[in-house]
């Protein structure tokens, strides 16, 4: 018998969550390489909270959670669900093993399956959605995490073995020009969004043109050749501090062996491709590169607008996009209620607007009014750039 569409969706996002993971070891799965990141069997876990939490305690009727005590260890930032295990300590946790995180996922998906098998209420349909959609965004992490954590192994492993790297575009850039004028931007339509997407709303742009494709790790090597990380007129206050103090010379991942790069990828360390977008850059990199090339980053209301021109490539698949747009809220905005109300909104404070999707993006996962946001210090996700011009 044919699965319900949201049963078959569910089994098949929960099913890419392991094999994104199937090569790493126990060992690997703890593995916490600094604050910002988590372990792997943390994110597998987590993912799995948030559907016995928000889904299935409030609505199967007789569901006994797996383990009480998994409620306090993976909540991430729910503070209406209660205390919770200190994000910076989630490699501590060496129990729960990976193998009693493989038994909670498999008991989660039992009971989910349960709860599947019927139709559900528009509102429960709504939670198991924003659940997936919450596990393809840990997929990405899962990846980025791992990645930062091989990143300091010497043997450079690879998350994904066999990992092979889209075909580059050698060709440059071409700037498409827009005329400005009154645009609408912000998520419209039945398929799914993240809160932090609408409302849909009008807004001005003055005329802009902005590149077809993303900046190549060959303009960035000319950057560095040119003196960027050392020219202070080029970068903001805060960030010729921040790369001065932490000693950056070059992308988070790049290596310079006997005078050529190398860069650390999902597929372990290889020489670096000149035509590839470049990557893992923190907004302050990208806002300095952009003054050096004399050009700008754009802002997300001109990204969002110039996806839907013809010749605008590379929106997704390769490098999330820094724009020049603090991360608030859209005009009218109004969280969830509840505890899933914390899901963005309260996050908008003090970071960046990034656009489009990376090449660790689930498929399916991007849309063009998807805002994705980080603090302008943060480089170990896939994060690059395009740029802007005043018309």
């Amino acid at each position: 018998m044919d699965l319900p569409p949201i049963a078959a969706r569910y089994q098949a996002v929960r099913a890419h969550t392991e094999r994104l993971s199937g090569a790493l070891s126990p060992e690997d799965q703890g593995l916490q390489s600094m604050p910002d990141a988590s372990p792997a069997k943390w994110h597998r876990a987590h993912t799995t909270w948030f559907f016995e939490e928000f889904v299935l305690s409030p609505n199967l009727p007789g569901y006994e959670p797996f383990a009480p005590a998994f409620r306090y260890l993976f909540n991430s930032y729910y503070e209406q669900v209660g205390p919770r295990h200190p994000r910076p300590a989630r490699g501590m946790l060496t129990r729960p093993a990976a193998v009693e995180i493989t038994a909670y996922r498999d008991d989660v998906d039992a009971a989910m399956a349960s709860l599947l098998a019927a139709a559900l209420p528009p509102a429960v349909a709504a939670l198991v959605e924003l659940g997936l959609q919450h596990e393809q965004q840990h997929q990405e992490l899962l990846l980025t995490d791992m990645l930062h954590g091989f990143a300091q192994n010497p043997l450079a492993p690879a998350v994904l073995p066999g990992w092979e790297e889209l075909a580059s575009d050698p060709a440059p850039p071409r700037f498409l020009s827009h005329p400005g004028g009154l645009a609408t931007i912000g998520h419209a339509g039945e398929g799914f969004h993240f809160d932090n997407e609408a409302p849909r709303h009008a807004c001005q742009l003055a005329p802009f043109a902005i590149a077809d494709r993303l900046v190549r790790n060959a303009d960035f090597a000319a950057f560095i050749a040119d003196g960027g990380y050392a020219t202070a007129t080029l970068w903001m206050s805060d960030g010729y501090a921040t790369a001065r103090e932490r000693g950056w010379t070059a992308p988070l991942y790049w290596q310079h062996r006997d005078g050529e790069w190398w860069q650390m990828g999902l597929g372990g360390l290889a020489r670096l491709d000149p035509a590839a977008p470049v990557r893992q850059i923190s907004w302050y990199e990208a806002d300095a590169f952009a003054r050096w090339a004399g050009a700008r980053l754009p802002t997300e209301a001109e990204w969002e607008t110039a996806a839907a021109l013809p010749g605008f490539a590379e929106a997704t698949g390769h490098v999330w996009q820094w724009t020049a747009s603090a991360y608030l809220a859209y005009p009218g905005y109004r969280p969830a209620p509840g505890a899933v109300g914390e899901y963005n909104g309260k996050f908008m404070i003090g970071q960046m607007v990034l656009r489009g999707g990376s090449l660790a993006t689930p498929p399916g996962h991007a849309r063009p009014t998807y805002r994705n946001f980080f603090h302008p210090d943060k480089r170990w996700q896939f994060s690059g750039l395009r740029l802007a011009r005043d018309a």
